[in-house]
This record gives structure tokens, sequence and C-alpha cells, in this order.
């Protein structure tokens, strides 16, 4: 701590870098500003999924962080599905549901790639996410690329709000990055996001 009661930080990092997991590595820290919460200040987060969708199954090297999927998938078809469920939703039927929380999320990316002959991967933003969301919706959308459902059904379960599709494995999720509002709009924010929000609000 300084002579204003500020921890150092740079031997902080230095600490927590010693003692976390060879995974995990501290970058950078800085002290949070008043109203800072780190789930609810936050205006968007960025998630990515990656798959393999070759014969034989995933690369050695990949898997711990790609689903190995063993049916052919189609880019335009996942991607036609996923238009259809961006905006401002009730996401009930892609989420396990947890009580006195909403599902109401606004969608915003839901975009599909090939990075290799059978390396698939979506990247996905949100405002927010519900439990299992990012997973529900890649489980969904993989029917959908490998031709066992129509471009239309993801559409359909959202619009039912019943869950009803297969939640693909946490594995081949990595969180890629949280956007937060410049600090004097932090509290304000957490606040706006812990309030119930209708699909029309």
């Amino acid at each position: 701590m300084d002579e204003h009661g500020i921890p150092d930080l740079v031997r902080m990092r230095h600490r927590w870098n010693r003692i976390l997991p060879s995974d995990v590595r501290v970058l950078d820290a800085r002290v949070a500003p008043p109203g800072f919460d780190a789930r609810f200040s936050a205006v968007r987060r960025h998630y990515r999924y990656q798959v393999s969708d070759a014969p034989w199954g995933v690369d050695p090297l990949r898997r711990n962080d790609t689903l190995a999927w063993g049916r052919p998938l189609s880019v335009d078809a996942m991607n036609k599905a996923s238009s259809e469920l961006l905006g401002l939703r009730d996401f009930a039927a892609f989420c396990k549901q947890r009580e006195g929380g909403t599902t109401i999320r606004e969608l915003q990316r839901l975009s599909w790639r090939r990075t290799g002959e059978y390396a698939v991967e979506v990247a996905v933003s949100a405002d927010a996410f519900c439990h299992s969301m990012v997973r529900s919706l890649v489980g969904a959308l993989l029917l959908v690329g490998d031709g066992r459902r129509e471009t239309d059904w993801p559409a359909r379960v959202l619009d039912s709000g019943i869950r009803d599709s297969a939640v693909a494995p946490a594995h081949g999720l990595t969180l890629v990055g949280v956007d937060y509002p410049p600090d004097a709009e932090l509290a304000t924010r957490a606040e706006q996001t812990r309030n119930i929000r209708t699909p029309h609000s």
C-alpha cells in the first residue's frame, strides 16, 4: 500500500502470477472505480466456440479447446439460422433458468466461419448471457449445420420458449472479451442490468 492506501498492483500482479495455475496469467491490473461490478457493469461480452468437423475427430493438440463433431457442417446454413436469432429476445428456450433471473438478452452477433479445412468457429456477442445460453445456441445450430434440423428450427424453438435443444460441451467455449462503459457510467450500467427487462424495453 502507498501513502493513500492504494495497493502496489505491479508487485501484486507478480505475486498472483506465481501462485495461479500455469494456464492463467494476470497481464494488467488497476483499482476499480466506485460503482464497478465485474458482472453487472459490463455492456457486452464476446465468446468464441471452436468445432472440428473432421471425420477423424479433432487434432490432438486442440482437444482441450475444440469440440469434435463427426459430421460435415454447412457454415451457410448455420449463419442463415443464426440471423433469425439476433436482437432483444426472450432466450428462455436456450437458458438454464435460475429463480429470480431474467432470460431477456440482446444477442448482437452470432457469426460462423470456417478457419481451416475442418475447423469452424462461431463468434457470439451479447449485452449479457444467461446460464448455458451460448452452449445451447451452439448445440442447436450444429444440428442445423449437419442437416439434422431445418434452418428455421432454432427460431421456432426460441419462439416456443421451451428448452428443447442439445447443449454443446463446455471445453469448446472461450470468453474472449468484456466491454465496459466509461468509469463515470459504471454504477448506472450496473443498476440498469439488474433491472428485469422485457423484449420491448
